[in-house]
């Protein structure tokens, strides 16, 4: 064991910072990047502004007093973002086609093809660009809130099977779930009245096996899931409490937001917040409730803090979930976690957009177009220049985007 340069005779953590930093309650300081992956140096507030500051290798108690009592406020400069680019390959498909979705979310996948909410209502397009008319959507009318960072918005989401479909108002409060071989509206969704503009609307269909069944917000602390043949709730609990009584056990104070369902159908991602406030996303096992646990929303897996929410995010593969950004202060980025063992697992700089995982591989839709990224490496290894997908089919791999009058598809190279 070797003195290390900020003084202390114990093993070097790895870390350097200033020398002002080395004391028993170090203060909050910021992170200058070294050029190297995510790795910096921490600065006092008046060695930041010095173009070359000097900066020591720190011990491990210091690096840790420093990340237990000292908050890093920003950071200087850029982390590395590694680009190891090759064709991506893949095959194509183009077909006109006439119908327009009412926004970037209203765009999901069926077995066969796509599902499209365009004026009016939903509409099948099989992969030629043929379309044909599936049934009106009808919800209420969501009030404007000048408060509100985001206005309300429609989105589609499908079951597995194709056979059922939830529009929902994103930042609003009301969905219909339609059964797509009758046309009929089967549930109506509302989340309550409380809060419920600052997040998309919870919903998520269950997995393959279990394609009757959804997920979605009966409060802005509850979710539900309830049988489509049947309509039954079949997640009954007592949730509520006054706040004069004793808070009971199972209360949650967490607003949910935006689902993702893993392929397995067992775990569930929740983009949601509580006050602050801040960004939380957690996982919830519902493959527990069936198996008794009513409770098994109200004590999720906490796997990210940060400062914002309504975030891209996506799955690898049955246990490994991507959440976009990293950190706090956010770096635009990505962090990849083990929901089962609930710890971050790695983070690596650049992907920013919207985001889906399929055969362990990470797509980005980005401003040059569709970004692929290869998770354990960290790296960009190819881009499909000028393919701006609304949706993906997780059973293909295949990518559609429907503008203007075209439907595009790409479906990747399965890996070597």
């Amino acid at each position: 064991m070797d003195v290390q340069p900020c003084g202390h005779a114990a093993y070097a953590a790895g870390f350097r910072g200033c020398a002002h930093l080395v004391a028993e309650q170090p203060p909050d300081h910021y992170g200058r990047f070294t050029g190297v992956g995510l790795a910096y140096d921490g600065l006092c507030e008046a060695c930041a502004k010095q173009d070359d500051p000097p900066v020591i290798a720190l011990c491990v108690g210091c690096a840790e007093r420093l990340d237990d009592c000292g908050d890093v406020v920003g950071w200087i400069g850029h982390p590395e973002i590694r680009h190891h680019d090759t064709d991506p390959g893949g095959t194509w498909t183009t077909a006109d086609c006439a119908v327009e979705p009412l926004d970037d979310r209203c765009v999901a996948a069926l077995p066969g093809g796509w599902l499209v909410l365009a004026e009016a209502g939903l509409v099948r397009v099989d992969g030629d660009g043929t379309s044909s008319f599936v049934a009106p959507v009808s919800l209420p009318v969501e009030p404007s809130d000048l408060r509100s960072a985001d206005p309300p918005r429609p989105a589609v989401h499908t079951s597995a099977d194709g056979r059922h479909a939830a529009v929902v108002t994103d930042f609003g409060r009301h969905g219909v779930v339609l059964d797509l071989v009758t046309g009929t509206p089967v549930l109506a969704l509302d989340r309550g009245d409380y809060r419920y503009r600052h997040s998309s609307f919870p919903v998520a269909f269950a997995g393959v096996d279990r394609d009757a069944v959804v997920v979605a917000a009966t409060d802005w602390n509850r979710l539900d899931a309830f049988d489509l043949t049947s309509g039954r709730l079949l997640t009954e609990r007592v949730t509520a409490w006054s706040g004069d009584d004793p808070k009971p056990e199972h209360y949650l104070d967490y607003f949910h937001g935006a689902l993702l369902l893993d392929p397995s159908g067992r775990w569930l991602l929740d983009d949601g917040w509580t006050w602050g406030p801040d960004g939380v996303t957690v996982v919830h096992d519902v493959a527990a409730w069936p198996g008794g646990d009513v409770h098994a929303t109200e004590h999720g897996r906490e796997l990210a803090v940060r400062e914002v929410w309504d975030v891209p995010m996506a799955w690898l593969d049955e246990r490994t979930a991507v959440l976009q950004p990293i950190g706090r202060p956010a770096v635009p980025g990505v962090e990849v976690h083990d929901v089962v063992d609930a710890r971050r697992v790695t983070a690596f700089a650049g992907p920013v957009g919207r985001m889906w995982g399929h055969d362990g591989v990470l797509y980005v839709r980005a401003a040059a177009g569709l970004e692929r990224w290869d998770p354990v490496a960290g790296a960009r290894t190819g881009v499909v220049e000028g393919f701006a997908p609304n949706a993906h089919n997780p059973r293909t791999g295949r990518f559609a985007e429907l503008a203007a009058g075209r439907l595009r598809t790409w479906t990747p190279a399965p890996p070597t």
